[in-house]
């Protein structure tokens, strides 16, 4: 089944660019294989094979926030960062391997000084390389970012003005995003695309935080990702009285911010990147948590610490460290080859990460969410 899923990403790509209906049939027939590969490894686990698309890595575990829902700098990792020459070493074994896509980030990847080098390599190396970033260095570094040939970033979006610096734990921090965000802009349009990952968490919950979120994400371009607070990430928190995080009592007004999402998913489809089957799992994938019983995809990436550690995703299933061997010697293993099974049959924390591809690619689900109750 990857193979076939994979042959149908290459004919999509090779389309994409002369025609849209063409890139979109080919994402639905994705889309339905993905589906079918889910149902029948339900009943054939050994279906589940690991299948490296994306690795995501914390190139540093510094920041220069301390967010409320976070623990970089604040006891994880602290103080770890990946070497120039291993972070070199890891790019050509991503290469090597066929990885797709690559994620720099951290902690704060802008503070790393070799990211445009480590961008540059991973671009040459005809990998689609991206970097998360909380902005605050935007108009310091985006110039040297783009030079290096990198033409997508995301930003978290946790509140507007004082909302949000109360969040990261500093004074006028919202004013140095909106200041970097413009700055790309303003120096480079549109050749850079720009992703806002909204966290939705109990303090953003309503509709007045979720409207001036959009205000922003219409006034410079950038379409809106929607993220939902954690319960399971080793580096998350839910607030030191659980304040982060969601009740059953909250449903309705989750329930309202739904509604206006899938509104705007209507009449601007391309400024929301969830889908509407996704958009409508939400008031069960942040109430429900664990008990959400939605095989997990994450076979399909690796996550790499600022320490090294190499893991199958963001919160367990081990596989080694990058000081004790080379990527390509730790992918494909047995050890892997189980840790992807195990992730699909949810023997881990089962968080939400990736809720929305989980949900589309699981046929109870789509069932469940595919259409307005």
């Amino acid at each position: 089944m990857n193979k076939l899923t994979e042959l149908a990403y290459r004919m999509g790509s090779q389309l994409a660019a002369h025609s849209g209906v063409a890139r979109a049939t080919l994402q639905s027939m994705r889309g339905a294989l993905h589906v079918a590969h889910h149902a029948a490894a339900a009943r054939m686990p050994m279906l589940i094979r690991p299948h490296t698309v994306n690795v995501t890595v914390a190139v540093t575990a510094r920041c220069n926030q301390r967010c409320a829902g976070c623990l970089y700098e604040r006891g994880f990792m602290a103080g770890q960062q990946l070497s120039r020459a291993m972070l070199e070493q890891l790019v050509d074994d991503a290469a090597v391997l066929h990885v797709r896509s690559l994620r720099l980030y951290g902690g704060e990847p802008l503070l790393h000084p070799d990211l445009p080098h480590v961008v540059e390599r991973a671009v040459r190396a005809g990998i689609g390389t991206y970097v998360t970033t909380n902005g605050l260095l935007l108009a310091e570094r985006i110039d040297e970012l783009v030079q290096a040939g990198l033409e997508l970033l995301t930003f978290g979006y946790y509140g507007t003005g004082r909302a949000y610096d109360e969040y990261v734990g500093r004074a006028g921090n919202f004013a140095r995003l909106e200041r970097g965000i413009a700055a790309v802009r303003e120096r480079h349009g549109s050749k850079v695309r720009l992703r806002m990952n909204w966290l939705l968490m109990r303090p953003s919950c309503s509709l007045e935080a979720l409207q001036q979120a959009w205000q922003f994400a219409l006034r410079y371009d950038t379409p809106m990702q929607v993220d939902l607070v954690h319960y399971s990430l080793p580096y998350f928190t839910e607030g030191a009285e659980r304040e982060l995080q969601f009740t059953p009592e909250d449903r309705p007004r989750i329930e309202r911010v739904v509604e206006q999402l899938l509104a705007w998913k209507r009449s601007h489809p391309a400024m929301i990147e969830n889908s509407e089957i996704g958009l409508r799992a939400i008031p069960d994938w942040l109430l429900r948590g664990a008990d959400m019983r939605v095989p997990c995809d994450k076979y399909r990436m690796v996550w790499i610490g600022a320490d090294g550690t190499v893991q199958l995703c963001y919160v367990t299933f081990h596989l080694g460290n990058l000081h004790q061997h080379r990527l390509r010697e730790l992918l494909y293993t047995e050890t892997h080859e189980q840790a992807a099974r195990d992730a699909f049959n949810l023997r881990c924390p089962n968080c939400h990460c990736g809720f929305d591809e989980r949900t589309r690619k699981h046929l109870p689900s789509r069932l469940r969410y595919g259409s307005p109750s």
